[in-house]
């Protein structure tokens, strides 16, 4: 039934909006590497889905977030870079300092 497929687990982290945390359903977050666990915080499961090649996700190529579930048993989705509008926008506390010399 799952041939090709992949079973998994989606949570995000409650340290930094954006960033979601893939792993194989059946073996859990149990055996993830302390370093990403608390690098990652406080974990919220968001949903559980089953990941087939045929069937796209919106932030990631799902053929790449298999491979790595199987391989080293997570995929680490980091947050979107900022849009370049609202990081120059006037007001933005790390917008660029422009200096007239």
């Amino acid at each position: 039934m799952l041939e090709g497929k992949l079973f998994c687990s989606i949570y995000k982290s409650r340290r930094k909006s954006g960033m979601y945390l893939y792993v194989d359903r059946k073996k859990g977050m149990k055996d993830l590497p302390a370093v990403l666990l608390e690098q990652f915080g406080k974990a919220e499961h968001v949903t559980d889905m089953i990941l087939s090649p045929d069937r796209p996700l919106a932030r990631a190529d799902v053929g790449k977030v298999m491979d790595m579930i199987r391989e080293q048993g997570f995929y680490l989705q980091m947050p979107p870079p900022p849009e370049e509008d609202l990081y120059l926008a006037e007001g933005h506390p790390d917008k660029p300092v422009v200096r007239d010399d």
